[in-house]
């Protein structure tokens, strides 16, 4: 069977990795098993900080179930239209992929419209790799940290970075120069009316400085709107989503165990920056 180059390193020795039936491999003959899934963990055991990292299994479920309803399409089709706008064959790298919904998206757009384009999508989380490698085979996936991201240096023209954490070193080394970040934050209003219900004194969400070193900010989206949600499932599965989950108490989290619908605000800033040089 034939080989094809990966957009990945081997997290060993730093050579190009092979793909060749269900395996990555390098000159130096390290090599990786794909999950059954399809998915490849390049993660070494010293770049770990706990026993099983990233998202869990229930969290993996609550935001692949949420999003697969369509409360958060219109962010995915602002995410393709800023994609949309970069007039090249697309080499791109999402980095905190989770799930892959959006991954998956702007991939699928990409190629209906008759463009370029080699995907791969990095996370820490195997569950969420697990779910990823699932819905588009197409896309490379691997289990790798957003510190040490398993690819070479200017190997994507597009890095997306969408409620994941941020490594300017790391992204800037792989960027090509001329090349394009995508970063995705919650706006202020995000999710208000839910706060309201869960906290006696909600605060709106910060905005923090747009600049970014050895990047001009190159456009500059807010998608806001409101979703309906019918049922209580899908109100726990957002909740699950946020970080305030993690930080709110038994107590806080019963008002919303309680709730039947909710409508709540939405709105997202959508950050779109160019890697200062020559293109």
């Amino acid at each position: 069977m034939s080989e094809k180059k990966s957009l990945f390193l081997c997290p060993v020795c730093g050579k190009s990795l092979s793909i060749s039936e269900r395996k990555y491999s390098c000159i130096n003959r390290h090599s990786f098993d794909m999950a059954k899934s399809g998915y490849v963990n390049l993660m070494l055991s010293n770049q770990m900080n706990a026993k099983i990292p990233g998202d869990n299994k229930l969290m993996v479920k609550a935001r692949n179930d949420f999003l697969e309803k369509g409360y958060y399409i219109g962010l995915l089709s602002a995410i393709i239209e800023a994609v949309m706008e970069i007039p090249s064959d697309i080499k791109l790298l999402d980095a905190g992929c989770g799930e892959g919904y959006y991954t998956n998206g702007i991939y699928n757009a990409l190629k209906s419209s008759g463009r370029n384009v080699q995907a791969a999508g990095v996370d820490i989380s195997k569950y969420a790799l697990n779910s990823a490698a699932k819905r588009n085979k197409e896309i490379e996936f691997a289990v790798g940290s957003i510190f040490h991201l398993p690819v070479a240096d200017d190997s994507c023209n597009i890095l997306l970075n969408i409620f994941a954490p941020f490594c300017l070193s790391e992204f800037s080394r792989v960027i090509v120069s001329g090349g394009f970040m995508i970063m995705v934050v919650p706006g202020k209003k995000h999710l208000w009316q839910l706060k309201e219900i869960v906290y006696d004194n909600p605060y709106e969400n910060e905005l923090k400085s747009l600049a970014v070193e050895g990047f001009e900010l190159f456009r500059h989206y807010t998608e806001k709107g409101k979703i309906n949600i019918e049922n209580n499932n899908d109100i726990m599965n957002l909740f699950a989503m946020t970080p305030y989950y993690y930080r709110t108490g038994e107590k806080d989290k019963q008002k919303l165990l309680i709730l039947k619908n909710l409508d709540t605000e939405i709105e997202f800033e959508i950050l779109v920056y160019r890697k200062k040089g020559s293109s």
